[in-house]
């Protein structure tokens, strides 16, 4: 595809950029089919034979889908179990105990945190909201900076730990370690997290205090299990998986225990791990509600994996454009560096809404890009995904649905959303990637 001129890869990567954002914000058009008929229309400027459109796309689909789909899958079954036998009602009434009612934003804050790791960031809020209207009616706080507190402590994580859906196809895309990914990314998540309240609470005090709306809450199981049996689904996977990442040797010079801890770290594994261990939490008689779990985790994660399908078709579409080979030559894009996965999945995020398709599409753009901004190597890569993570949390208002979860579960206002969350995710990205650049800064 040599024969593609500068001005077509750029047209082809413009207009399917143009299009996945019109489609998706202004028409609602779901995320997979924007991506595809994108990759289309990228395919027909860089003047692709429809035979060689279709081959390239089922191509790139079907790769993106076998390295990660099982992944997914596992990680939606995990917080679902999670979220049905009250693991996350027990994780948040204990920190909530440890802070004190009167500190309750920053305990809605680090409850956000924690819950947020297996969970999905609009599930997450989802279940915890009758605990937030409670936090607020017992402590007085405005129910805009407790909605905010919470909200940025769940969006945190969810836009830099795998298995999230969009960091973790990002990280399949760059081909990045998922251990160092899932690590650093819970690293830099924290104080994005806790810039995000601290912004909540200074922007929330200024406005009028909002008392909390009525809202309907999910029944929680009259038997729940303990502080540690919450924890142990969500950290023994985290570390196995670390652990792996860390002790990474060839296969034949392992002793037997490391290479049960090589087999216990594969990410799939782990999280089957944590599947079992939060199983254990589940009454005898839950036999229904575990094959309704099962069900529910299939359907939930095949409308995620679509996306990323669809994610992974158009950039296989870009990649024949050589969109890299031409930009490799240019100096002013080259040595932006690290700046520029944040700068395109920035752009794409606030423009389109999702966090998702924002960094899944950035992914495919900047892959082929990755020698030219000297993001080749191990390090480059891991820096690379988590740039584009940080980039993804910016900036989320109306288009995103994660905001009107938040606005419809605690009756706020709009512009009081605006002001003090949507404010919050912009402090959030920037906080973020000055931790990626730090980190760079150490590593490279």
């Amino acid at each position: 595809m040599n024969n593609i001129s500068l001005l077509q890869s750029i047209s082809g990567l413009l207009a399917g950029i143009a299009l996945i954002v019109i489609l998706t914000a202004r028409f609602r058009i779901h995320a997979f089919f924007a991506l595809l008929l994108a990759g289309l229309l990228a395919g027909l400027i860089f003047q692709l034979s429809l035979t060689d459109i279709l081959t390239t796309i089922k191509t790139g689909f079907g790769q993106i889908i076998g390295s990660l789909g099982l992944l997914i899958i596992l990680g939606t079954t995990l917080g679902l179990i999670l979220e049905h036998t009250g693991s996350t009602t027990v994780l948040a009434a204990y920190v909530l105990r440890q802070t004190g009612t009167r500190r309750s934003p920053l305990a809605l804050n680090i409850i956000g945190y924690l819950v947020g790791m297996p969970i999905f960031c609009d599930s997450g809020f989802i279940v915890l909201s009758g605990l937030n209207k409670a936090l607020a009616l017992r402590s007085g706080v405005s129910m805009v900076i407790m909605a905010s507190s919470l909200a940025t402590g769940l969006y945190a994580v969810h836009c830099m730990m795998p298995p999230h859906p969009g960091i973790t196809a990002a990280m399949g895309v760059i081909e990045a370690d998922i251990g160092r990914v899932m690590l650093f990314g819970l690293l830099i998540a924290l104080p994005a997290s806790f810039c995000g309240y601290a912004w909540s609470l200074y922007a929330g005090r200024r406005l009028p205090v909002v008392a909390p709306a009525a809202m309907e809450t999910d029944s929680t199981p009259a038997a729940l299990p303990s502080v540690l049996m919450s924890v142990l689904p969500i950290a023994v996977p985290i570390l196995l998986i670390a652990l792996r990442s860390f002790f990474t040797l060839e296969q034949k010079t392992l002793s037997l225990p490391l290479q049960l801890l090589n087999l216990a770290g594969m990410p799939e594994i782990a999280i089957t791990i944590g599947i079992v261990l939060a199983l254990s939490g589940m009454r005898k008689n839950q036999g229904d509600s575990f094959r309704k779990i099962l069900q529910e985790g299939a359907e939930k994660a095949a409308g995620i994996l679509v996306i990323i399908g669809g994610g992974g078709a158009f950039g296989a579409i870009l990649a024949k454009a050589g969109i890299g080979e031409h930009i490799a030559s240019n100096p002013a894009i080259t040595g932006t560096g690290i700046l520029l996965p944040f700068i395109v999945t920035a752009i794409l995020k606030t423009a389109q809404g999702s966090s998702t398709v924002a960094i899944i599409t950035a992914a495919s753009i900047i892959h082929p890009l990755l020698p030219a901004l000297g993001l080749h190597t191990p390090d480059g890569s891991l820096l690379c995904v988590l740039a584009m993570g940080a980039g993804s949390m910016m900036v989320s208002h109306t288009n995103d649905a994660y905001f009107w979860v938040i606005t419809r579960f605690s009756g706020l206002e709009v512009k009081d959303m605006l002001r003090v969350y949507t404010m919050a995710t912009l402090v959030m990205g920037i906080v973020a990637m000055l931790g990626v650049y730090l980190l760079s800064r150490l590593i490279l």
